[in-house]
């Protein structure tokens, strides 16, 4: 058989199965739809049954859809007649001195322990907070055995208010977050989830420990794997850490953005779509733009060097940024969120170095102090040791940090770049010497870095550049920017990269530019990095990797 008979047969067979499998997904999808038309039908059913001849049944129930279209009637239904002139109440904010109160809150069901009857518990959720919720038949209370029976047959995860009373246990409860249980006096379903779902959040929230403990008990709690919660990602965001994990996340955004506004920065946007490739390479997403070639932006570098050559001095971006490297690691992403910086240089490129030693020194200060609840919850299903680090940033020539390798017995190329093997060598090394898991690395040799780097002034062989890194993986990657247009040309030339597709940038030098430099950083890099996670993809909130466009 011919070669190319070989490839029409494959090509055939490929068609077939993917004929298959999508007519065996259509089936699954079909079988789902009807699945839930069924439930919703005989859950409507028992909420029907269960209120009929039932005294107090206004005091729990489905609410409306036309109560739930912003009705300004507050007689359109139980549930709107329940709810006037109350406030809601965040579950993260019943506390003991409330005791006694009547309270309207709402969450998601996240355990439902009916006991007998006449009483039933369920633990209500919301955003990683967590409180028991107890309905106990009584004629007093004007809660009813119908009610019990209500709560029973609600599905986790489904939306519910409550209004109860505030109670303190006999006992310290261990399961919640909140030190209070709510005695039940209304509830209302805002909106049902699915009685099988495909993962359980409860799952989804267990360390690597309590699975261990669960399988040597006998009970066999279910570990969910990476596939199943990125394929499910809006159930898997509900867990408690990942609530805190994006908390932490917004928090370094934050924490940034305050920083060097308070240093004269001035936020920008650049665009993403581009003539020709900002980093050089082949690691680029190539599109057809309106009948020209085109890519998406590899990072920010060339129009905030721009805006440095249009008098804004110092500027900063948060936005995306894309890289199609085939890069099948646990810190690589196709696209992630880019922090990124350029400011004007006065005599040396130590300046820029400042800012990065003063910038995330304070960052992780204020992701100490201002989010100690979140990374508790990161740390009870991912432990990890806090971060160390100096209040004067660790700086190390690259020449130093190849000297301490080999000293360690790790050869490495003296002008090649590191391996991911032993920058971690270089983190242990730097931590058992300097007490320090964040340091800066400096001085690079030229052949490694981006064309539009500034060569070293003493030898021509490095360049003004620097990589930071945290528990040994680089997080960041800056240098002196080269803003001589003939010196721009010539090594853009060399990196292969068509001088025309980038003309305009490097016209803007001609114009007059002032030396200048920055540095950028992926933000769930930072947040995996800081709290020791094994992964980015926890970080990212619906990640891109070479294998994964949906969710």
């Amino acid at each position: 058989m011919s070669s190319s008979e070989s490839q029409m047969l494959s090509e055939e067979s490929g068609e077939k199965i993917s004929k298959k499998a999508a007519k065996k997904e259509a089936a699954k999808l079909e079988k789902l739809r009807r699945r839930q038309e069924h439930e919703e039908a005989t859950q409507k059913t028992a909420s029907m049954s269960l209120e009929e001849n039932d005294e107090f049944s206004s005091n729990y129930g489905d609410v409306t859809l036309n109560e739930l279209q912003s009705t300004e009637d507050p007689k359109a239904g139980k549930w709107r007649e329940a709810i006037e002139g109350k406030n809601w109440i965040d579950v993260s904010d019943l506390v003991e001195e409330m005791a006694e109160s009547e309270v309207l809150i709402r969450g998601r069901v996240h355990t439902n322990r009916p006991v007998s009857g006449k009483l039933g518990f369920v633990i209500l959720r919301a955003s990683g907070s967590t409180v028991q919720c107890v309905v106990s038949q009584a004629e007093q209370n004007k809660v009813g055995a119908n009610m019990v029976k209500y709560l029973r047959q609600l599905s986790r995860e489904s939306f519910v208010d409550v209004i109860g009373v505030v109670a303190l246990p006999k006992e310290p409860l261990t399961g919640t977050t909140q030190q209070v249980e709510i005695q039940v006096r209304k509830v209302y379903c805002v909106n049902k989830a699915l009685a099988k779902l495909p993962l359980s959040v409860e799952d989804a929230a267990r360390s690597e420990a309590d699975i261990e403990k669960s399988l040597q008990s006998g009970t066999k709690a279910a570990r969910v794997n990476q596939d199943t919660r990125l394929n499910h990602r809006v159930l898997d965001i509900r867990t408690p850490a990942n609530q805190a994990i994006f908390r932490i996340q917004c928090q370094i955004e934050n924490a940034f953005r305050e920083k060097l506004l308070e240093k004269s920065f001035v936020g920008i946007h650049t665009p993403k779509l581009m003539a020709g490739s900002s980093e050089g390479g082949s690691a680029v997403f190539r599109l057809e733009y309106k009948g020209q070639p085109a890519c998406l932006a590899q990072s920010p570098q060339l129009h905030k060097q721009m805006a440095i050559c249009g008098d804004l001095r110092r500027v900063f971006e948060i936005g995306p940024v894309f890289r199609a490297e085939d890069s099948f690691t646990h810190r690589h992403l196709c696209e992630f969120v880019g922090l990124d910086v350029e400011m004007e240089i006065q005599k040396h490129y130590s300046e820029i170095m400042d800012l990065v030693d003063e910038l995330f020194v304070f960052i992780f200060t204020s992701l100490n102090e201002k989010c100690k609840k979140e990374l508790e919850a990161v740390a009870k299903q991912y432990p990890f040791e806090p971060l160390k680090f100096l209040p004067k940033t660790l700086r190390l020539t690259f020449e130093e940090g190849v000297q301490m390798l080999k000293d360690a017995g790790v050869e490495i190329d003296p002008l090649g770049d590191l391996n991911t093997e032993s920058e971690r060598k270089l983190g242990q090394l730097v931590l058992e010497k300097y007490n320090t898991e964040f340091y800066i690395l400096h001085r690079y040799p030229k052949a490694v870095r981006p064309f539009y780097t500034m060569t070293c002034a003493d030898n021509p062989l490095y360049s003004n550049s620097f990589d930071v890194f945290i528990r040994g993986e680089e997080i960041i990657s800056g240098a002196q920017r080269v803003h001589i247009p003939e010196v721009l040309e010539q090594r853009a030339g060399e990196y292969g990269i068509d001088v025309k597709t980038i003309s305009t940038y490097i016209d803007s030098f001609r114009y007059g530019a002032p030396p200048h430099g920055g540095f950028g950083v992926g933000l769930e890099r930072v947040v995996m990095l800081f709290c020791a996670l094994n992964n980015i993809r926890k970080t990212s909130l619906f990640p891109r990797d070479p294998q994964r466009l949906a969710p």
